[in-house]
């Protein structure tokens, strides 16, 4: 599949992990639960709870597929998952330096945010909620010039 022309090519496309939105299944869950709580105490209006966790688990899914990563033989993209429209673009000759980001719970999940690193500025592009991010990043370091300066300070 091409994104803009012949000679760029698509080698890897994602989205977050659905491990990614795990504060959004704990509020859903205790939602949930109020809502069954106060329907067995026979109190009006549980029903809205439960509505309110049914629509937290459907922004689960909304915020999921908002943002889609691809890494392509020329650029690393940021692209909104509904418009298609680029929201965040580097070249692969332009990226200073590539890690991964792990706290404690996207380490529970087997996920973390890949960050990319621009030489020209202090800007930067995060890929967040990446199953096993680390093999991510070497998958790009791998597309890399020779000349990048993270082949040179990973040699």
């Amino acid at each position: 599949m091409n994104v803009s022309g012949d000679s760029e090519r698509i080698l890897w496309e994602g989205y977050p992990s659905w491990g990614q939105f795990s504060w959004l299944y704990f509020f859903s869950f205790w939602t949930g639960f109020r809502g069954l709580i106060l329907e067995r105490a026979g109190v009006s209006g549980w029903e809205m709870w439960v509505v309110g966790a049914g629509l937290l688990l459907g922004l689960v899914v909304v915020l999921r597929f908002w943002a889609k990563y691809l890494i392509t033989s020329r650029r690393v993209l940021l692209r909104n998952g509904y418009s298609g429209k680029d929201m965040a673009s580097v070249d692969l000759e332009m990226i200073k330096a590539v890690e991964v980001m792990q706290g404690p719970v996207a380490r529970i999940f087997g996920i973390g945010t890949v960050v990319i690193r621009c030489q020209d500025s202090d800007r930067s592009l995060r890929f967040r909620g990446i199953k096993n991010a680390e093999v991510l990043e070497t998958k790009l370091r791998a597309l890399l010039p020779a000349s990048s300066p993270v082949f040179s300070a990973s040699s």
